[in-house]
C-alpha cells in the first residue's frame, strides 16, 4: 500500500518562500537584511555562518596605518 502523504519538494520550497514573503513584506531593505542576517545567525548552518562572518569581517579589515588591506599583494612590473 502507498503512502497517500507524499513529500514535494517544490511545494515544501514554495511554502517556504511565501511564509518569509509574509514577513518580510512590509520591511525596509536594511530590516531584509537584518532579517536574513538573523535567520541565517539563528538556523541550522549557525555556527557556520558566525565563524565564515567572523572571519570574513577579520580579513576584509584595512590597516588604519597604511589603508592597505591584510590580504592585499603588491605586486612589482
Amino acid at each position: 500500500m502507498k503512502n497517500e502523504k507524499e513529500f514535494h519538494c517544490i511545494d515544501s520550497k514554495h511554502e517556504a518562500q511565501l511564509e518569509i514573503y509574509k514577513e518580510i513584506k512590509n520591511l525596509t531593505s536594511a530590516e531584509e537584511i537584518e532579517y536574513f542576517r538573523r535567520r541565517a545567525e539563528t538556523g541550522i548552518f549557525g555556527k557556520l555562518w558566525k565563524k565564515l562572518h567572523g572571519e570574513s569581517v577579520a580579513g576584509s579589515m584595512h590597516n588604519k596605518a597604511t589603508g592597505v588591506s591584510p590580504h592585499h599583494h603588491h605586486q612589482s612590473a
